[in-house]
C-alpha cells in the first residue's frame, strides 16, 4: 500500500496540475502521491465535486474517468484527502501511496484565463442552441430535435457549474450543481411527456426541418470541438468538454439519420426513438448529478 509512486507506477509523473498550475493555500509542497479507485466517479459533474473538496489541500489532480482513478500529489497526510473522497460519497479507496517524485514539477501548459474564455463561449453556443432546437423541434412536432436541444441544455449546465464554482466553496457548488440537475429532470421528463403524446394522439414531424436544424446542430458542436481542442491537454476538465463535445456530434448524426428515415418511410417512429434514447441519456445524467453529495 505504501509503495513508492515512482516505482509502482501509479501515473504521477504524468499528472496534470490544477486549473491555471496555481498552488491553493495551505497545500504546500507536495510530499506524496496517492492513487485512488473511486466506482462512482464517471462524469465531469462529479469531477467538478472533487476538484472542490481537494482544491485546498491537493497540489495535482490527475482524472481517469473512463478507469474510475484519481492520481494525487498533496502535502497532507493520506487519510485527510480519502476522508474527503469518502465524505462525497462515491466509494472511494486508496489504491496505493507513497513519495511523491523527486523531479521538479513541471509548469502546467493550461491557461486559466484562455480556458475560461473558451468554457464561456462553450456554455453560450450550446445554450442559444437548446433554445433554437427546442423551438424548432415543438414547431416541427419532432421530439429527436427537442431531446438533442435537451442535449445541449445538460452540456451548457455543466459548463456553467464550471464556471460558477471557480474561487467558490464546495457547498456553493454542490448548490449550483443540484440545481442543473432538477432543470435536466423536468426537462428530460417533459421530454418524456411530449414523447408519449404524440405516441398516443399522433404526430407527423417534418423530416426537412429535422434535418437543417441538427446539421447547424452538428456545425456549434463541430466549432465547440474545434474550440476546446487548443486547451484540452490543459487539464481533465477540459478534456471533458472535448469529450462533450465529440459526444453530441454522435446525438446531431442521429437526429439526421432519424430525419432520413421519417422522409423515406413517411413514419414518424424514427423521431420517437432517437427522441427517447437521447432523453435517456440526459435523465441518465440528471439522476447522477442528484446523486452526488454536497
Amino acid at each position: 500500500m505504501a509503495d513508492s509512486c515512482s516505482s509502482s507506477g501509479c501515473g504521477c509523473a504524468g499528472a496534470k496540475a490544477l486549473p491555471g498550475g496555481a498552488v491553493p493555500a495551505g497545500a504546500g509542497a507536495p510530499r506524496f502521491c496517492s492513487v485512488f479507485r473511486i466506482p462512482g466517479m464517471d462524469c465531469p459533474a462529479e469531477e467538478v465535486q472533487i476538484r472542490a473538496a481537494l482544491g485546498d489541500v491537493a497540489r495535482r489532480l490527475d482524472f481517469d474517468l473512463p478507469g474510475r482513478r484519481l492520481t494525487v500529489l498533496h502535502a497532507v497526510p493520506v487519510d485527510v484527502v480519502l476522508g474527503r473522497l469518502k465524505a462525497l460519497g462515491m466509494g472511494a479507496e486508496l489504491a496505493e501511496s507513497g513519495p511523491a517524485p523527486d523531479e521538479p514539477l513541471a509548469s502546467a501548459a493550461a491557461d486559466p484565463a484562455g480556458e475560461r474564455r473558451t468554457l464561456g463561449v462553450l456554455l453560450a453556443i450550446n445554450a442559444l442552441m437548446f433554445v433554437v432546437e427546442a423551438l424548432a423541434g415543438w414547431w416541427a412536432e419532432s421530439s429527436g430535435l427537442v431531446a438533442d436541444g435537451l442535449d445541449m441544455f445538460a452540456d451548457a449546465a455543466v459548463y456553467g457549474v464550471a464556471l460558477y464554482a471557480v474561487g467558490r466553496g464546495m457547498a456553493a457548488q454542490g448548490r449550483a450543481a443540484r440545481l442543473a440537475g432538477v432543470l435536466q429532470l423536468a426537462l428530460a421528463l417533459g421530454l418524456f411527456g411530449q414523447v408519449a403524446q404524440h405516441v398516443i394522439y399522433g404526430a407527423e414531424p417534418l423530416a426537412l426541418p429535422m434535418m437543417v436544424v441538427s446539421v447547424l446542430a452538428l456545425c456549434a458542436n463541430a466549432a465547440c470541438l474545434l474550440l476546446v481542442a487548443r486547451h484540452r491537454d490543459g487539464g481533465a476538465h477540459m478534456k471533458a468538454s472535448y469529450i462533450f463535445s465529440a459526444t453530441d456530434v454522435l446525438a446531431n448524426l442521429g437526429v439526421i439519420v432519424a430525419g432520413a428515415l421519417v422522409a423515406w418511410t413517411g413514419a414518424p417512429w424514427p423521431d420517437w426513438l432517437v427522441g427517447s434514447l437521447i432523453g435517456a441519456m440526459v435523465l441518465a445524467g440528471a439522476l447522477r448529478i442528484l446523486k452526488l453529495k454536497p
